[in-house]
């Protein structure tokens, strides 16, 4: 089963782990743009991918259809920025769990990406680490022994490493205390974005917090600080869980209404459904709502997101229509035991 779907101990409130690490080549110039030099580029990656293992396999995005792109953008598996702004000259290699992503021609010359289900930056980095050498091996790093690997962006020279967690906040919103916690934890070195990362929004109550600062500490210290941020921000989320449960019919009332509607809805929109199922997700994991398993709320997070529903459904729909197969889509999964 695909890391997406899966659920762990901290996945009531941390979602899933990115570990992201920025890599040039040291015999191609940064920021590529020639045709010639990207050609050159993929050649080299693919000819490295049978001793580099992982099941990894190549990919154009202009080879792809618009659908299996955007499938990819709501699986958290690539940038929005990189199919816009790469759409002719970048390429992924994925393996079949799709737990690991290098994305090929972005800002940098390889983006190197393991992902897992809940708060496990330790193992996903330590495969990250094991991947990484044999990419380095085959291929050759650019790197400075004064300031470590080099990066087309400042900010990412020295480790090249983003870690990052994705948190469910939906107690913290109704307590309103989300404000206050995120900024707090911002001044200890760390980002907090959207879903999809840099300039993007939060939707359904889920942020994405990362580290900042990538040169002048190791691997081990940007996760070991990360660590102590998001528990403790899992524990603040826990604590306002409690004040809510205070109010048990208030509550119930909340999810069992959201539950209703999105079980018994005939159209839903993308943004309406996000919202809903917060709400329904935070009744699984209080052992309110028992209606629902916690597979099928993953799957009901992911189906319902335009692209990978049309990709669930196997056809292409405009957006009225899209609402209202979400909705039939909705109750497949909800029915389905």
């Amino acid at each position: 089963m695909n890391w997406y779907l899966q659920s762990s101990e901290n996945s009531d409130v941390a979602k899933s782990t990115r570990i992201r690490l920025a890599r040039n080549l040291h015999d191609f110039k940064f920021n590529l743009s020639n045709e010639e030099e990207i050609k050159a580029l993929e050649n080299k990656i693919k000819e490295s991918l049978y001793g580099i293992g992982y099941g990894l396999k190549f990919f154009r995005l202009k080879d792809m259809d618009d659908i299996t792109k955007m499938s990819l953008v709501e699986k958290n598996l690539i940038s929005p920025e990189f199919v816009l702004h790469k759409n002719e000259t970048g390429s992924i290699l994925i393996n079949d769990e799709e737990n690991i992503c290098v994305m090929i021609g972005n800002e940098d010359h390889i983006e190197l990406q393991v992902f897992n289900c809940g708060l496990d930056l330790d193992n996903t980095l330590n495969l990250a680490v094991e991947i990484d050498k044999k990419i380095g091996e085959a291929l050759g790093y650019a790197v400075s022994k004064k300031y470590g690997y080099l990066t087309s962006c400042p900010n990412n020279v020295g480790t090249g490493l983003r870690a990052s967690v994705m948190v469910h906040l939906p107690a913290l919103s109704k307590t309103k205390n989300t404000k206050r916690v995120l900024e707090a934890i911002n001044s200890f070195g760390v980002n907090i974005r959207g879903v999809y990362g840099e300039n993007t929004e939060s939707t359904g109550d889920m942020y994405q917090i990362s580290n900042k600062q990538t040169l002048g500490m190791t691997e081990q210290e940007i996760i070991q600080n990360l660590y102590v941020i998001v528990e403790k921000v899992i524990k603040q989320e826990r604590e306002a869980r409690k004040i809510l449960a205070k109010d048990d019919i208030a509550l119930e009332d909340l999810i069992y209404r959201s539950y209703g509607i999105l079980s018994n809805c005939k159209k839903i929109s993308s943004e309406e459904t996000r919202e809903l199922l917060s709400n329904i997700k935070l009744g699984t994991d209080l052992g309110i709502l028992k209606e629902v398993t916690d597979l099928q709320v993953q799957k009901l997070y992911l189906y319902t997101k335009p692209a990978n529903l049309q990709k669930y459904v196997g056809e292409q729909y405009e957006a009225i229509e899209r609402d209202i197969k979400r909705a039939e889509v909705v109750k497949q999964i909800i029915n389905n035991n």
